[in-house]
């Protein structure tokens, strides 16, 4: 370990060029190369400590430890040494005091020969996501294990996770072998674990290291208390590892468009980030997903402009001509474009409490673009332990597998594989905006290229002018024995003597028929509304006034409802009756069944109502008669 002195002398050493030549030390640190690299591994495998160890022997010491050295002279030496770096790891393990854990944190260090940023994720099974985050813009991932435990199912998790996101250098650290006496037996077997475990997920080369962050060990020079290790300690490992930074420039040019830059009438430009390639004044690009083509004029960045740009600068282009381009788009090559697509097979990452629901409608952020987006059940689930592949109708919490999804809209991509930043996604909860999960698309699939949208002469206005009438859809939504059914049967009876034209959609009636096939867990009753939507969809094309009786529980489905119909055409009408009311009615005999345990999922009692927030309508059932709540609804829709 290096010593206090040596620390010091490193650091004056330092501090004196900046004074004396500042642009010479930042051209000395502007030349180094970065190295992006994330430490993860089960829980309490040392993570923390190692970044701390990397900190410190590496001569990156806190200014404020520093001064406080400075101040007292006397405590320069093995103890004032133990004392800084527990100093360093505490700081670094704050969540521990806390009673909490941290998201993600990084660290940015720096030696003789490269910069780095370091990722520190939590271990826990529930931080999964945190991994996922710290690993996508990751260029290496230090795995590690405890001597003590082995292979475990949070280190197999990681190094799945780490190889899917396309990270290629890892870093097998068997920590704590001062714990194990050092044992080169312990640390052989374990390395045979690990790699029969590789081999099975893709993982065909990685760097396995003995060390301890705690005592130093094999951190940044080889340790005496392990001689059987011939191989480099970690730090110049890190040091020395290959990093193709070259890979994506030699790549066909892609640039997500993040915004539209006109200051002035004058200027016009697409500002973003070269994801792969690159450009220079006078090619021939082309705009996806338009399809529009052009050439660049100027490359702008703020030092002026550039004669050519290549992957990872940020730039703003202006174009010869003047074409429709926004935020989301693509600019690319024009010889060699990106594909555009409405529907992919993709790996998919869950990682929210709440499980996914196929069917329902998330937000997709994709690049610079946000769309909505739909799953469907997966094709298969992953075992992180035996990477078989089991079946499954959801998933839930960390669980990994395979599913197709389709966008709202066509978007440009490429597989992930070749392209993390137009390939990678993440799916949020459109009612909580939280991130529910990260992705990667494999391909577009076959019948999004071949199935196309057929025009027809007679138009829904032309249906709509016939009857007489404007397409709406009244949507009654309540618990169970709410009164829904009846108060649109007598909605619709009331319309017909108004001679309009209209259909009633019941949620028994149609379950014996369309919906025959449906549960009634949470992802069948997102299926169910989401099938209801689309024939409501058809029936306003056809002019109609559709009348629906759903308890549809979800507010996400009702608002994905509302997004297939047109402004204006959907008519949200909260049947309010209490749990207390509706049960006390249980014309059925349901909520009897849910109570006593024969019916399982019933909404209201162990499935949850999102009561609307906003609806068009509220009727009170316990102040208002059906007819009267009939007639209000008439009201709002002819006023």
């Amino acid at each position: 370990m290096s010593t206090p002195e040596v620390i010091y002398k490193d650091s004056y050493q330092t501090d004196a060029l900046i004074a004396e030549d500042i642009e010479a030390y930042l051209k000395q640190h502007q030349h180094k190369t970065l190295l992006r690299f994330i430490t993860c591994g089960s829980v309490d495998d040392g993570k923390s400590t190692l970044i701390g160890r990397l900190l410190y022997d590496s001569k990156m010491i806190f200014e404020d430890q520093l001064a406080a050295l400075e101040a007292d002279s006397k405590q320069i030496g093995t103890q004032g040494q133990d004392i800084d770096f527990a100093l360093l790891v505490d700081g670094l393990a704050a969540e521990r005091e806390q009673g909490i854990t941290i998201d993600v944190a990084y660290r940015f260090f720096a030696t003789e020969k490269r910069k780095f940023i370091v990722a520190d994720t939590p271990g826990h099974e529930q931080y999964t996501r945190n991994m996922v985050t710290g690993a996508s813009t990751a260029d290496l991932a230090v795995i590690l294990i405890d001597a003590r435990k082995g292979v475990l199912v949070q280190t197999k998790r990681h190094s799945y996770l780490a190889h899917l996101i396309g990270i290629r250098n890892i870093v097998l650290a068997v920590n704590k072998m001062d714990l194990v006496g050092y044992d080169q037996k312990v640390f052989d077997q374990i390395v045979t674990d690990y790699t029969a475990f590789a081999d099975s997920i893709g993982i065909t080369d990685f760097a396995a290291l003995p060390i301890s962050g705690f005592k130093g060990d094999n951190i940044t020079r080889a340790s005496e208390n392990m001689p059987w290790y011939t191989g480099p300690a970690l730090l110049p490992h890190l040091e020395t590892v290959d990093v193709d930074t070259s890979a994506m420039q030699d790549r066909p040019f892609r640039m997500a468009v993040q915004w539209v830059n006109r200051p002035n009438l004058d200027f016009r430009g697409f500002s973003g980030l070269i994801s792969s390639g690159s450009v220079q004044p006078g090619d021939a690009i082309r705009v996806l997903p338009s399809g529009k083509t052009s050439t660049v004029k100027r490359i702008v960045t703020l030092d002026g402009d550039l004669d050519r740009a290549v992957a990872g600068q940020s730039i703003t282009l202006t174009f010869a001509d003047e074409i429709d381009c926004s935020r989301g788009d693509v600019i690319a090559a024009a010889q060699e474009p990106v594909l555009a697509a409405d529907q992919f097979e993709t790996t998919i990452v869950w990682m929210d409490e709440n499980e996914m629901l196929p069917g329902r409608p998330y937000w997709l952020k994709i690049g610079t673009q946000t769309v909505s987006a739909t799953i469907q059940a997966p094709k298969y689930q992953v075992s992180v332990n035996t990477m078989e592949h089991l079946a499954a109708k959801t998933l839930d919490l960390n669980a990994i597998g395979v599913a197709n999804l389709s966008t709202d809209r066509q978007i440009p991509f490429e597989p992930y594989a070749e392209n993390r930043h137009l390939g990678g996604f993440i799916l949020i909860d459109k009612m909580t905006n939280a991130t529910v999960a990260a992705g990667m698309i494999h391909f577009a699939l076959r019948r999004a290229a071949n199935v196309h949208w057929q025009a027809t002469d007679i138009s829904r206005e032309h249906h709509a002018n016939l009857k007489n009438q404007t397409p709406a859809v009244l949507w009654l939504t309540g618990l169970s024995g709410a009164g829904k059914s009846t108060i649109a049967n007598l909605v619709e009876k009331k319309l017909a003597r108004m001679n309009r034209h209209t259909f009633l959609l019941d949620g028994d009636n149609v379950r014996h028929g369309l919906n025959k096939d449906l549960g009634f867990t949470d992802a069948d009753r997102v299926e169910n509304i989401r099938r209801v939507g689309e024939v409501a969809k058809l029936m306003t094309d056809a002019g109609l006034i559709v009348i629906t009786a759903f308890i549809s529980p979800f507010r996400a489905e009702r608002d994905m409802v509302r997004q297939l119909v047109r402004p204006g055409e959907f008519f949200e009408i909260h049947i309010d009756t209490s749990l207390a009311a509706a049960e006390a009615r249980d014309v059925k005999g349901l909520y009897k069944k849910a109570r006593a345990g024969q019916l399982k999922n019933f909404t209201g009692i162990d499935s949850p109502y999102e009561a609307p927030e906003t609806p068009e309508l509220r009727i009170d059932t316990t102040k208002m008669t059906p007819e009267q709540a009939a007639d209000a609804i008439i009201a709002k829709l002819i006023p």
